[in-house]
């Protein structure tokens, strides 16, 4: 089998990638090892960037989040029982999105799906070959059996622990990591939010954050010690904690009902270098990973996408190989912003084990510094919507 991109990874930055390329008539056939039903079964955050929406838009696959999507033209910032806000439209013209990423992959499937794209499920053994010559070739096992794919270029959107990072040489890469002392804790239910627009909390008891996926569905976290497992925390126990740790109005319009997703996430930070290797692209987790806090971590795949889709589109319609020859060097300058915000935002937030009095005091600082200052509250809004790709 021959094709001109071959995408591992069917999650939602290989999908974005392979609908943006089926419409300008580039071929790309996605492969994935898991079904499509524990694909869409996933939970992950649903906060998208201006630009995440401009190129669902592009990509033919946006009337339902325009539909059902929720507009936040701000966020709530909460401390000491307190809460302000920052306008994001007023500050940058521009607001964000609240549209689950279950949904945006569940409209790509849909959308690959009717225009008879080739999408193969449940392969394994996946490996990525010759990568560094002309001629690449991916070859994985499918019930049993053996295939090969020959492609022009190989997208690596297979998440973290996929096999697309690892096929480049160690010699080739530099990794750059940071782990974070505590974990979130989250749980989903079949209760409105508490707020119409996302709640950022710093309590004395450690972090908690408010959002939701839609109107009749909410996601609450709290900060959480990495020992601790999910069966460790009772729904009254959690709901108990998260009252504590948000203001005492918002406490007492709280609705709580059984959770019907609970699960722990650890917060890294986590980059590598190059993106590029020969004739595959790192897109998404499998380059780089940042902690929650400020929603990045799909908007960041995202624009990972735009440059590599844009990059193709280049060579293949213009022959100008400008576009990928650069990939790495403008998506690593974005991804770096990136970190930079979810790393001082989860900085901002959270309380750290070895926090001393005056770390205490510079962070209460910093958060007045945010209330305060119009220019501050500009930059933080003009980080959160999303920068220019």
């Amino acid at each position: 089998m021959r094709t001109q991109v071959a995408i591992i990874g069917g999650g939602p930055s290989g999908l974005l990638l392979g609908q943006l390329l089926h419409r300008r008539g580039i071929d790309a056939v996605v492969l994935e090892r898991k079904t499509r039903d524990y694909v869409l079964s996933r939970i992950r955050a649903g906060v998208l960037e201006t630009g995440l929406v401009r190129l669902m838009e592009e990509a033919g696959v946006a009337d339902r989040l325009h539909r059902e999507g929720l507009i936040h033209e701000g966020t709530q910032i909460a401390v000491a029982g307190e809460m302000f806000h920052i306008d994001f439209k007023r500050l940058t013209g521009s607001a964000v999105t609240v549209y689950g990423q279950t949904e945006v992959t569940h409209d790509l499937y849909d959308a690959r799906e009717a225009a008879g794209a080739r999408t193969e499920f449940e392969v394994d053994h996946v490996a990525i070959l010759d990568a560094d010559s002309d001629r690449p070739f991916v070859t994985y096992q499918q019930n049993g059996r053996e295939h090969r794919l020959d492609c022009d270029f190989v997208a690596g959107c297979d998440g973290f622990h996929g096999i697309s990072r690892q096929s480049i040489p160690l010699t080739a890469r530099r990794e750059y990591e940071k782990t974070y002392p505590f974990g979130w804790l989250g749980v989903l239910s079949r209760t409105p939010p508490v707020h119409h627009e996302l709640i950022y909390a710093n309590s004395e008891r450690g972090f908690a954050l408010c959002s939701m996926r839609n109107e009749n569905l909410s996601r609450y976290y709290v900060q959480c010690a990495l020992s601790d497992h999910p069966e460790d925390w009772t729904d009254a126990a959690f709901w108990q904690e998260l009252r504590r740790r948000i203001p005492a109005d918002m406490a007492e319009h709280l609705i709580t009902g059984p959770s019907i997703e609970k699960s722990i996430a650890p917060l890294r930070s986590f980059v590598t270098e190059p993106m590029r290797w020969g004739r595959l692209f790192l897109c998404g987790d499998a380059a780089h990973i940042v902690p929650p806090t400020g929603a990045k971590g799909l908007n960041t795949a995202a624009s990972d996408v735009h440059y590599l889709y844009n990059g193709l589109r280049q060579f293949y319609e213009e022959g100008d190989s400008e576009g990928i020859d650069r990939y790495s060097e403008r998506a690593l300058l974005r991804v770096w912003k990136a970190e930079r915000f979810s790393w001082w935002f989860s900085g901002l937030l959270h309380r750290y084990p070895d926090q001393s009095r005056f770390d205490l005091k510079m962070q209460q600082a910093d958060i007045a510094f945010l209330r305060d200052n119009e220019a501050q509250q500009r930059a933080f809004a003009e980080n959160y919507v999303g920068l220019p790709y």
